[in-house]
């Protein structure tokens, strides 16, 4: 029998679920989408709380623009959704069925319908439900789903703040230990368990070392960290299913005059980005502040990729910091200020944080030390 507490968090949930479906549905109707279909993913998770499981088998969500949603659910993962009868039309389908037909009878008379697909199901249910509901027009589900998610709730934020801060921690203790003999995947691995000793599950590790760390997305090998190299360590982990994702670039032994010019530029221009976060601004504002200070140190061509994404129960998600993207921050988004420089066969650098965009201006989720740290 569930305790009282568990009991209030299933009530919570449900309620929550309910508030989101009924947003998501407010957007359907401002957007004349009369059907979405959410497989699993983020945003099925966002929408229900849901963590589906992924695999060659149909799990659906139908959620019209009017009624009461359901869900196409295979026999076997039918009791997963327990806790949502109350919410949903639980329609199970047996092995021998095809579930792509009773997803159809679910929509019904599709004539005239404009159906609209959340970005992650798989195009394999994507074709047959296309195929089994050829007189839909059918269009892309982002539209519906990037305000509900850009915009954090009052939990939400609780949740990245605290991912944030433990991440943080990690770090901290991490670099109260030497570095140098030690390979990139010996360093992360070392980082990672700090993380998850914290309480935070896994999510995503990156060490490059040397030339490696002019590489933005490097992958971790053997190489083994020597006096005289930069490290960049981009890493997150999650707790209940929203990300952290913080960068941090070290030096072993005494830094070059070039490597401190070009971290003070890094690190200056997360400050710039930082400031220049205020509800109305444009995304591309921010990157337009980061970047122009980057460029002014001399290192603008080596500033290679946006400044930043939203964050939350994805790494990558909306808004995105790049120029061209006139969407206007809002109080509630949280997003990361990422600039980096990274010069070929020598070097690079990074800093990364996650930014909560308030009334008042932005404020840093992550807070571990952005001075030049200076490992053995």
């Amino acid at each position: 029998m569930a305790s009282e507490s568990e009991q209030t968090d299933q009530f919570e949930a449900v309620y929550r679920s309910r508030d989101r479906l009924a947003r998501a549905q407010g957007e359907m109707a401002r957007q004349g989408v009369d059907v979405l279909l959410v497989g699993p993913s983020s945003d099925l998770r966002y929408l229900l709380g849901l963590d589906a499981h992924v695999s060659e088998r149909l799990n659906l969500l139908v959620l019209p623009r009017d009624g009461d949603p359901a869900y196409v659910v295979p026999t076997l993962e039918a009791p997963q959704l327990a806790g949502l009868r109350d919410l949903l039309d639980v329609r199970v389908w047996e092995e021998t069925q095809e579930p792509a037909a009773l997803a159809a009878a679910v929509v019904g008379d599709p004539a005239g319908k404009t159906i609209a697909v959340a970005d992650q199901l798989w195009s394999v249910f994507l074709l047959r439900l296309q195929a089994a509901m050829p007189a839909a027009k059918w269009t892309v589900g982002a539209p519906v789903m990037r305000p509900l998610r850009m915009i954090k709730d009052g939990r939400e934020i609780e949740l990245l703040q605290e991912a944030a801060r433990r991440t943080d921690d990690a770090w901290e203790a991490f670099i109260a230990q030497p570095l140098a003999g030690q390979t990139e995947r010996q360093a992360l691995a070392r980082l990672l368990d700090l993380t998850q000793a914290r309480g935070l599950g896994y999510g995503f590790g990156l060490c490059a070392s040397g030339a490696g760390s002019a590489s933005p997305h490097h992958h971790t090998g053997d190489r083994v960290i020597e006096e005289g190299d930069a490290v960049v360590f981009d890493w997150g982990g999650t707790l209940d299913g929203y990300n952290s994702d913080v960068t941090r670039t070290v030096h072993v032994g005494p830094p070059t005059d070039e490597f401190v010019r070009v971290y003070e530029a890094v690190r200056d221009a997360n400050q710039a980005a930082l400031d220049a976060v205020r509800p109305g601004a444009a995304c591309e504002e921010i990157d337009l502040a980061g970047r122009g200070v980057i460029e002014a140190a001399g290192y603008g061509a080596a500033f290679i990729h946006r400044l930043g994404h939203g964050l939350g129960l994805d790494v990558h998600e909306e808004p995105y910091l790049v120029a061209g993207n006139a969407t206007p921050l809002a109080s509630g988004m949280v997003f990361s200020d990422e600039p980096g420089v990274y010069l070929e066969g020598r070097f690079g650098v990074r800093i990364e944080d996650a930014v909560l965009c308030t009334d008042e201006g932005g404020e840093r989720l992550n807070n571990a030390t952005r001075e030049l740290t200076i490992l053995r």
